[in-house]
């Protein structure tokens, strides 16, 4: 270690605060708390023997560190909190933005609340549930809702302007409010247990409707009486198909981490009224955090922008900051939250089966990466590398017969999917269809990209043979770049020929590689290959898609630039234009019904 680290550790003070490790270019890599910043900093500059290899190799990039003295822990645990949200550290435990993760919408200050799938929670005073842990929990939800108590989903433009009810109404999911009388005490009834059942209180909800099925009997409203008792047969259905993991029918979120060989995982169980209703992993790199500062680290983020805390959540193992926590989710919530670490009991009991649970989906996830690693291992072997593929580039092209021609690029990090530094190209100047130019173009314009701002490959692979090849390797050498990264190109078999398997073509080789021995590096090149190839078509066709719509928009006679940026706005590109109802196009401004109908004639013909 540095000794200008060494000596500014010496003088750093026995206080709580936050210390901000940085790069040799100033960027902050990692931002961490203490009770104690100078205890807690010898274990990184001092104390170093209990650091693995992964950790070490992490120290020797921190070259400076600022630290910021607080009056309390509590206050440095926020301000760590703030810290990491603002700078986004290389090497700090950042759970992704809820964004990602499904939610779903009402919003209890309409008249007509609708229920809506969203990706991103906004400060409107709206309800929202989630994160749901995949698209499929909460698609399987919303068909719940939309069964039982038959909600709308549609957007207020098009519910104002419907004149006629949607597929909804007709398959019995929508009680069609656009155009049926239903009053607005009623709907807001079945809201109200919509929500309550999006909460977990079934039991509640059954009750409630058990009541009014009998009130519409004594009032021989038996119409009425038996679809609320097909109701409740059905969210009794649904019940019944609930696991059961908490005889008390408490609402609580269990939350257990494990690790092994630098990577960690996280599970949440979420149970409301003693039945788990879903469960997510969250995986992640330790890094400097230990188990207790990665689940503390975790519960900051991900109980930060969700709105329904339950009042219990039970952790595997104790926090330092978990009174400080208690307190801002209690805050949070207006009511009590109480963070647990049971000890005995039927509450150890679930918190053993998420450990048990989390261990064993981490074992999957190392077992996966080894493989991984195995095949990358192999892939050098094969083609003779001084050193492991770490980092390879694919670049595939497509086109229509010369139309559209476009060009990706995918990235796979240690054998998996990189999409962060997919690239898509549109090929410039070339109407003709010609792959060798397309190619060039393409690597000419991916290579002279300083490779600050993009790190070379340490493996090319261009989707083609020899002629492909030789078109890549013209590129790298015009560029002076083919000592910095190996170039291959991989070809599909000839099955005419007789061949078994894709063939691998190196520069200044004359006979293929021989790959039996090397199954698994080929299906790694193979895999990212097919995610070029399909990264390509999909941009392809979507090129050709909006040009094709946008010419046909502008062939439609009353459709000027105006009302083009209109309809593209609303639909969010011609693909969802084309898939909307004649009421839907006439809902927008300056549309009508005989306008959309020729809009979407146009659009959907042939």
């Amino acid at each position: 270690m540095p000794e200008p680290i060494i000596e500014k550790y010496r003088q750093a003070p026995n206080n709580p605060g936050v210390y901000l490790m940085k790069n040799a270019k100033g960027k902050i890599i990692y931002v961490g708390k203490a009770k104690n910043l100078k205890k807690r900093l010898s274990s990184y500059f001092v104390k170093k023997e209990n650091h693995d290899a992964k950790t070490a190799a992490l120290l020797e990039t921190i070259k400076d560190f600022q630290i910021i003295i607080t009056s309390s822990d509590h206050e440095a645990f926020i301000l760590e909190a703030n810290l990491i949200k603002e700078h986004n550290p290389k090497y700090n435990i950042i759970l992704k933005d809820g964004k990602n993760y499904s939610l779903l919408r009402i919003n209890m200050h309409e008249a007509f609340p609708a229920i809506q799938k969203v990706r991103k929670i906004k400060n409107d005073k709206a309800l929202y549930f989630g994160p749901y842990s995949s698209g499929h929990s909460v698609n399987m939800t919303l068909k719940q809702i939309q069964k039982i108590f038959k909600l709308r989903q549609c957007k207020n433009t098009q519910f104002k302007n419907r004149s006629r009810p949607c597929l909804n109404f007709q398959i019995k999911a929508c009680l069609g409010l656009c155009c049926n009388d239903v009053p607005e005490k009623e709907y807001k009834k079945r809201v109200q247990d919509a929500v309550l059942f999006l909460k977990g209180k079934s039991g509640r909800v059954i009750k409630k409707l058990e009541t009014s099925m009998k009130d519409y009997s004594l009032s021989l409203e038996y119409e009425k009486a038996a679809e609320v008792r097909d109701t409740i047969s059905a969210i009794r259905n649904i019940m019944e198909k609930q696991v059961v993991v908490s005889p008390d029918m408490k609402d609580r979120d269990i939350i257990a981490c494990t690790s092994k060989k630098g990577r960690a995982v996280i599970i949440v169980m979420i149970v409301r009224t003693g039945c788990l209703i879903d469960s997510a992993y969250y995986y992640f790199e330790l890094g400097l955090k230990k188990q207790d500062e990665i689940i503390s680290a975790f519960l900051i983020q991900y109980y930060k922008n969700h709105h329904i805390l339950p009042p219990f959540i039970l952790l595997n193992r104790n926090i330092e900051n978990r009174e400080s926590l208690e307190h801002i989710f209690s805050e949070k919530k207006g009511k009590k939250v109480k963070i647990n670490i049971p000890a005995r009991g039927e509450k150890k009991r679930l918190v053993k089966m998420a450990y048990i649970n989390a261990s064993r989906e981490l074992e999957k996830r190392v077992l996966k990466e080894e493989e991984q690693q195995a095949s990358i291992v192999m892939l050098k072997e094969l083609l003779k590398m001084e050193s492991l593929p770490s980092r390879i580039e694919c670049f595939d092209n497509s086109n229509l017969s010369g139309q559209d021609p476009v060009s990706s690029m995918v990235v796979f990090q240690d054998g998996r999917p990189y999409k962060k530094d997919y690239r898509k190209f549109i090929i410039r100047d070339l109407d003709f269809q010609d792959d060798y130019a397309y190619m060039y173009q393409v690597l000419e314009r991916r290579f002279s990209k300083d490779p600050e701002e993009m790190p070379y490959p340490d493996l090319l692979v261009v989707d083609g043979g020899k002629g492909q090849l030789s078109m890549a390797m013209a590129v790298v050498k015009e560029l002076n770049i083919e000592n910095r990264f190996l170039v291959a190109g991989l070809a599909k078999k000839n099955e005419t020929k007789g061949e078994e398997f894709d063939k691998i073509y190196t520069p200044g080789r004359s006979n293929l590689l021989n790959t039996n021995q090397a199954r698994k590096a080929l299906y790694l090149l193979q895999q990212v290959r097919d995610e070029a190839h399909r990264f390509a078509i999909t941009f392809q066709r979507k090129r050709r898609e909006k040009r094709a719509g946008l010419s046909g928009l502008d062939a439609i006679p009353g459709i000027g630039p105006e009302k083009r940026k209109i309809l593209l706005k609303h639909f969010k590109g011609v693909t969802h234009l084309k898939k909307a109802s004649i009421d839907d196009v006439a809902a927008l401004p300056g549309i009508n019904k005989v306008l959309a109908k020729t809009i979407l004639n146009t659009l959907n013909k042939g």
